[in-house]
């Protein structure tokens, strides 16, 4: 049926809602890359089995967009959750009960004991690992308690293929309402919220809309970036799979407040199952009127069409980005002219990441002063961080801006596995900087202003932990072959310098680096940062500036004593066997490649350094932890 004015379309909203009034029970199973990967479409399947064994009557959603049945036990899927490290995640309303790490063979007894008798299965619960509490509901877990989450609101609590379940959940709204206003009424929300870019550098988006508005051209396009190429980073990936329709209804509104009728998506490959999810989504809406010819009866038409990247991370930046949607290799231009001045195909256009549209209906629908009262002063509203590396909770997170790096690490993410000492983190991905072990750093809010004064950058939202055993040389070497590899080669002091820069972390790591290394470093990195085209070899050099400037001790380390603290650079590490330890066994003897081992039998052994090849081996066969690398 298409919806052909905004009247009908809520009375369809009603409609939709009084269709599961009279649902008792909802069966949740996550269904987000990180679950699916984990088994949790078997799942799924296993609960439709065990409940059709019973003759359970019930109704169930799924991929196919279609709801089969109206029943008073509902089985669904739901986009990611966020908590990763506990998946596969299953979810029963109104009882308020998550389990966690589900497996197939739980599901009978989940529903023998759960959806028949509505009894609690402890051992399934989340139980915290420093008290052993166990947590029954989603909103009692300490990952989830200093959350905010309202971009990632209706994911892991609708069924992201259903276009009814995002309807239910006030979807379209926003659309319904820009279609009575003037553009430039419409811009002036999004400026006056203060919505800042969620993909970089944290531009406000009303500017970037306003620019283009005002435009005489009349053709005009608005464009979506779900390239998101940051190692560790999934925070777009995971909005597009669970919450696809607020991505279309983003750039619906984008389209209506700057006279738009065309709008792209531009999505890795590497994420099919977002792909597969926008696609459905496309075709719903054209299904219900909310895309293509005169939407809501407005006079107002939008299309949308979906480009898949070729997985070059440069595409990320907008002139790249656009040039690929075109047909052309993935390069930047020369700026200006601005994106919003000349964009694709010359023509003005608004460039806004995934993140970023997502929070537009939910502004429109609940004004600016909302939308501000969520953050800290110039930093509105809150940001999607990717939580992963040596953390105990990894996962997808939603914080206001401002929160503290302290909160996200020990009170969301529950701390250093192992109880070892907290050392970095890596902020905003390659692009981004190091914040070290400082309470000035663990302290500072996490908003665009503060982490910018700090030499660093919220990016696209990637924090990748790092703990004691972390060396931050190889940290910074690691990032400088990522993005040395993925760039696009056009300007000089980004192909060769971020080369270069690379040579020397290696020659570094390696053992041969000298202290005319590291200046030459440090002149290279300022280099790069300040001759480059575009924002890819403007940031490239972070994680090295920000690595020597507060971690210079163990590029010395390095350089002059020539030694890794943290054993990882095998070429910088001596590996001893401690005579109190060994017991003589000769296991590692047998196996080291290089005959560098010798002993006698209940005698301790000892290593000859001058054989070592630094391969470790010794290491992971000595059964007694005799070996250690200094």
């Amino acid at each position: 049926m298409k919806i052909l004015s905004v009247e009908q379309l809520e009375q369809f909203r009603q409609d939709c809602i009084d269709e599961v009034k009279n649902r008792k029970m909802l069966i949740s199973v996550c269904g987000g890359t990180g679950c699916m990967a984990s088994g949790s479409a078997n799942l799924f399947q296993k609960f439709k089995d065990e409940l059709s064994k019973r003759n359970i009557t019930f109704s169930f959603g799924d991929e196919s967009g279609e709801e089969h049945g109206q029943e008073e036990i509902h089985l669904d899927i739901s986009g990611c959750h966020g908590f990763c490290e506990m998946g596969p995640l299953v979810k029963i309303l109104p009882l308020d009960i998550l389990y966690v790490q589900v497996k197939a063979e739980d599901i009978e007894e989940i529903v023998e004991q759960t959806i028949m008798q509505e009894k609690v299965i402890e051992r399934l619960l989340y139980h915290n690992p420093a008290t052993g509490e166990a947590s029954k509901g989603e909103h009692d877990i300490p990952f989830y308690k200093k959350q905010t989450r309202t971009v990632l609101a209706k994911c892991g609590n609708i069924n992201p293929a259903n276009v009814k379940d995002y309807i239910r959940h006030d979807g379209y709204k926003a659309l319904g309402m820009v279609t009575k206003m003037e553009q430039k009424e419409i811009c002036d929300i999004i400026t006056d919220s203060n919505l800042r870019g969620r993909g970089g550098a944290g531009f406000v988006t009303g500017k970037k809309w306003a620019l283009v508005q005002r435009q005489t051209e009349p053709i005009k396009y608005v464009v979506c970036n779900g390239d998101e190429g940051d190692p560790g980073a999934f925070m777009d990936r995971s909005i597009m799979e669970g919450d696809p329709h607020a991505v279309l209804e983003g750039l619906l509104v984008a389209g209506f407040a700057t006279g738009a009728h065309q709008g792209y998506i531009y999505v890795r490959a590497e994420y099919p199952l977002a792909v597969r999810r926008l696609q459905l989504a496309i075709k719903q809406a054209e299904e219900y009127g909310f895309l293509g010819e005169n939407i809501l009866g407005s006079g107002f038409d939008f299309h949308i069409q979906i480009n898949k990247g070729a997985g070059a991370f440069v595409c990320g930046e907008g002139s790249a980005l656009t040039a690929s949607i075109e047909g052309n290799r993935g390069m930047p231009r020369t700026k200006p002219p601005r994106t919003g001045e000349k964009g694709l195909w010359e023509k003005p256009t608004v460039l806004n990441n995934v993140e970023t549209l997502a929070n537009v209906p939910q502004i429109i629908a609940k004004g600016a002063a909302w939308f501000k009262s969520i953050g800290t002063e110039n930093n509105s509203g809150t940001k999607a961080f990717a939580l992963t590396g040596n953390i105990n909770n990894t996962g997808l997170i939603e914080v206001p801006l401002g929160i503290t790096l302290r909160e996200i690490i020990y009170d969301i993410g529950g701390g250093i596995p192992g109880g070892k000492k907290f050392k970095a983190v890596q902020v905003g991905g390659p692009s981004g900087g190091c914040l070290c072990f400082m309470d000035s750093h663990l302290d500072l809010k996490m908003d665009f202003d503060s982490l910018k004064r700090v030499g660093a950058m919220i990016g696209s939202g990637g924090l990748v932990v790092m703990d004691e055993d972390t060396c931050i040389v190889e940290v910074a070497r690691f990032f400088m072959n990522f993005t040395q590899k993925e760039s696009c080669g056009k300007c000089i002091p980004c192909r060769e310098g971020t080369k270069r820069m690379l040579e020397i972390l290696e020659k570094i790591v390696a053992g041969r680096g000298t202290l005319e290394d590291l200046d030459l470093l440090e002149e290279l990195a300022i280099t790069v940062k300040t001759g480059s085209l575009c924002g890819l070899g403007q940031t490239a050099a972070n994680p090295v500036l920000s690595t020597l400037q507060f971690f210079r001790d163990e590029y010395l380390a390095h350089v002059v004593d020539k030694k890794c603290p943290t054993g990882v650079c095998k070429n910088l590490t001596n590996y001893e066997i401690d005579p109190e330890k060994c017991r003589g066994c000769s296991k590692c003897a047998r196996n080291c490649p290089a005959n560098a081992i010798s002993g006698k039998i209940k005698e301790p052994f000892v290593i000859d350094q001058s054989k070592c090849i630094k391969c470790g081996s010794c290491v992971t066969t000595c059964p007694f932890g005799a070996v250690k690398g200094a």
